[in-house]
Formats: structure tokens, C-alpha cells, sequence
């Protein structure tokens, strides 16, 4: 068999450092350091990796020359780049918007309109499509047209009026009817940005029972009546609540409702994904934004930020997790724009005078899983005989199998990574993500 090697490795300047390699002994009778591999054991199967199309992203992209945009979209979307292939876009404005908008300004649904889209985020989405013909979308609102709502404004939570939710159930179909003219396919929609939270931008409240009724009573009919196919998912806001409002939403719409979408920004809560997928198997289960640098936090230490994203998503994806979305694309040296001055970091962010751009080292944790774990992949069995390192393993459709390591120690670990009766034995610096690709 086969091993090749991909290293990243802040301290010694080690970032995707190739090495092919080969099995170098048999397990005979070896007790200690061993990680075991089982590809027999098969879980979930995975989507995909990716980030949000965010107005901010699309606008970053046009401000900066032709040939840095393109070297971008290669870095993302390319064979060379993290190779995405599943992304977020909002329907409607988010905090990271240059300014808040929705599609209709009145309760007349023949004037809906996306051409503020049409912009920024289309062309960026387009762009995309270049590279990878084959991107999956997941759309999210962050409210309904203030007009439908109990406090008529865009922002600062307030509910969906019972009288208008045929017509956003109406709306939300237009959105999708519009992006598939422009040749782009929704292939999932979650019903609201975090539904729990009362924010300064764009925001709406639903409890779990709401929340449920609109995916069952309007949502999903109105999908039926115009023959879509977009699979309806709930939540999608923090971690902790997760199963709480798993257990709220399928007692109403077991059936309207295909999976859960969740945030990282409470904290793990792995447990919270495991109890959710283990009580619901046949469930989708979705993470759809984390970012760091938020709020007073923005100066944190690179390698910090990178471990926070393996971190989360070696927990996530050992959890039952089929997909990581990330949050913007791109943005400005600020963390912009964002029409609330609510700034954070994407992987890749604009110089101050937008002639080029940097990937901050969450770029290279990302392609540690984005790069070699493909659309299709099952998560398999492990063990392992230390928490020291952390590991998640998956088999590719081609049989490769993929094993991700994560050090956030100050010390080395030596380990034997066992498959089918041989050894490959190696050494994880402090600090310092692996990614093997073994194949016969």
C-alpha cells in the first residue's frame, strides 16, 4: 500500500508538504501507539466542503484586479485549491451585506426581484462554476421582508406575521425558481438564520413547533406545487441546542423536514451531534458557519484560529456530521464589509489597497479534509490509543482511504497507524495537522 503523506506544519514553514511513502512493517505483536482503521465499518457518507457566497465575498471579488479574482476562485474551487463543493448562499441581506435588502418590498409576489444578486453574488457564483461544475448550495434567510413581519424591520428579531406565510413560503420558492433560471440548483434550504437570536442585523425569531409548521404547512407544499426538489432543514444555529430542537421539530415534520443545520460559536458540543444523529440516523446533519476573529477576539494567534477549524470539524464529522460549510469566502483587511461593523476572518482576506491577498493558515487546516475527503466518502471505524491526537478517518468512493491528525499539544507524538495487518509508523509534530492518503 501506498501513503501519501500531506504535512502542515506552521513552525517550520510546512504548508500541503507532500511526501509519498510506503507501509513500512507488519503489526506482529505491537501493543502501543497504534491507530486502527476499520474501512468494514462504514457511517455516514459525506457531502462536502465549503464557504458562504456572501455580497461581501462577491464584492471583494470584483474590487480586487481580474487576475488576483481568478487566482481566488482557483484557490477555492480549483484541483489545486481546496477543491469546495458545497456552499452557502443567503437569500436575502446578512450582517455582511453592504446594506440590508430583500427580493419584495410590498405583498405582491409579482414584483420579487433578485437582481440585487445579480451584482455580486451570481457573477462570484458563476466564477465558481468554472472550476467545479458540479457545486452543491444550501440557502439560508436571515429574515423575511420586514412588511411580513410582527416588528417591520429587517433587524432585531420579531416573528413571521401568520397572515404572510403562504406568501414567504411563495418567496422562498421564487428565490430558488430564480437561481435555477441562471442555471444554479438549490439542493438544500434551511428554514432561518439562527432562529434563537435577537440581532442587531438581520434576524427573525422561531421556536422549534414554529419553525416546524412553516416547513410542514407551507414550505414543503409549495415545494410539491412547483415540483422542487430542495430538501428543508431546520435549526441552523448553535451546537447546544441541537437535539433539543431535533426532538421539537421531527415530532411535528418528520417527513417535511430531511436534517439539521448548526453554528460552532457556543462551543462543541459533539455529544449534542451524536445524541441528534443516534436518536435520528436517517437524518441529514450539517454544519453551515463558523469563522473566527469575531468581536475582541479578531487578533487571536493563527495557529489558534487553524486548530479551532480541524478542531471542529475532526469532532463534527466523528459526531455524524455530512458537511462544513465555512463562513465568507472572502474579505476585505478589515473583515468586511459588513453593514453592522460586525467584522471577522475568512481563510482568504484582501491586502488594505486590494491588490492581492493573503491565506491565513485556516485556509491550509481546511484543505487538510476539503482537498482529499470526496463527495461521496463514508467515515469508517477507528481506535486509537491516546486523546493526545486527534483523528477521523473516511473511505473514498475510489477506496482511498483518508486518515486526518491534529496535535494542539506543545509536545511530539510518535503513533502506528494499522490497516489490514501492516504498520506505518511516524511521528506528529506539537502543533501540527497530517493528512494520509493510502491507497493499494
Amino acid at each position: 500500500m501506498e501513503i501519501v503523506k500531506v504535512e502542515t506544519n506552521f513552525k517550520r514553514n510546512l504548508f500541503w508538504n507532500v511526501h509519498r511513502l510506503k507501509f513500512n512493517g507488519k503489526l506482529k505483536n505491537m501493543e502501543r501507539g497504534i491507530i486502527n482503521l476499520y474501512p468494514e465499518v462504514k457511517v455516514q457518507e459525506i457531502v462536502g466542503f465549503g464557504g458562504a457566497f456572501t455580497e461581501a465575498s462577491g464584492y471583494c471579488l470584483a474590487k480586487i484586479n481580474h487576475n488576483q479574482g481568478s487566482k481566488i476562485i482557483e484557490d477555492y474551487f480549483s484541483e489545486d485549491g481546496l477543491q469546495y463543493n458545497f456552499c452557502r448562499i443567503p437569500i436575502g441581506s446578512t450582517d455582511f451585506s453592504l446594506s440590508s435588502y430583500s427580493y419584495l418590498k410590498k405583498p405582491d409576489i409579482n414584483t420579487f426581484s433578485i437582481a440585487r444578486d445579480e451584482e455580486y453574488i451570481i457573477p462570484m457564483i458563476k466564477k465558481a462554476f468554472e472550476k467545479n461544475p458540479n457545486l452543491k448550495f444550501l440557502a439560508t434567510p436571515w429574515s423575511p421582508p420586514a412588511f411580513m413581519k410582527s416588528n417591520k424591520i429587517l433587524n432585531l428579531g420579531g416573528k413571521l406575521l401568520e397572515k404572510y406565510k403562504r406568501l414567504y413560503a411563495e418567496y422562498l420558492t421564487k428565490f430558488i425558481l430564480e437561481y435555477q433560471k441562471r442555471g444554479i440548483e438549490i439542493d438544500y434550504m434551511t428554514v432561518q438564520n439562527e432562529p434563537n437570536a435577537i440581532q442587531v442585523w438581520e434576524s427573525c425569531l422561531y421556536s422549534g413547533a414554529e419553525e416546524a409548521d412553516f416547513a410542514k404547512n407551507y414550505l414543503e407544499p409549495e415545494f410539491v406545487k412547483n415540483g422542487i426538489k430542495t430538501k428543508i432543514l431546520a435549526w441552523d444555529h448553535n451546537k447546544e441546542r441541537l437535539y433539543t430542537r431535533a426532538k421539537e421539530v421531527f415530532e411535528i415534520a418528520q417527513s417535511a423536514v430531511s436534517g439539521m443545520a448548526m453554528h460552532w460559536y457556543s462551543g462543541d458540543y459533539f455529544e449534542e451531534i451524536a445524541l441528534t444523529k443516534n436518536q435520528f440516523p436517517n437524518k441529514l446533519l450539517f454544519h453551515t458557519e463558523g469563522c473566527t476573529g469575531f468581536s475582541h477576539f479578531r487578533k487571536e494567534d493563527e495557529v489558534k484560529n487553524g486548530e479551532m477549524y480541524a478542531h471542529d470539524m475532526i469532532g463534527n464529522l466523528n459526531a455524524g456530521v455530512s458537511g462544513f460549510i465555512d463562513w465568507n469566502l472572502i474579505l476585505d483587511h478589515k473583515g468586511g464589509p459588513n453593514h453592522k461593523r460586525n467584522y471577522c476572518n475568512a481563510p482568504i482576506m484582501l491586502n488594505q489597497d486590494k491588490t492581492g491577498y493573503v491565506k491565513n493558515l485556516t485556509y491550509y487546516y481546511i484543505g487538510h479534509f476539503s482537498k482529499y475527503i470526496k463527495s461521496g466518502a463514508r467515515r469508517i471505524g477507528f481506535s486509537k490509543f491516546t486523546d493526545k491526537i486527534e483523528v477521523s478517518a473516511f473511505q473514498n468512493v475510489d477506496h482511498s482511504i483518508v486518515v486526518v491528525l491534529l496535535n494542539r499539544n506543545d509536545f511530539n507524538q510518535e503513533f502506528n497507524l494499522h490497516l489490514n495487518g501492516e504498520i506505518f509508523h511516524d511521528n506528529l509534530d506539537s502543533h501540527a495537522i497530517l493528512t494520509f492518503v493510502i491507497k493499494e
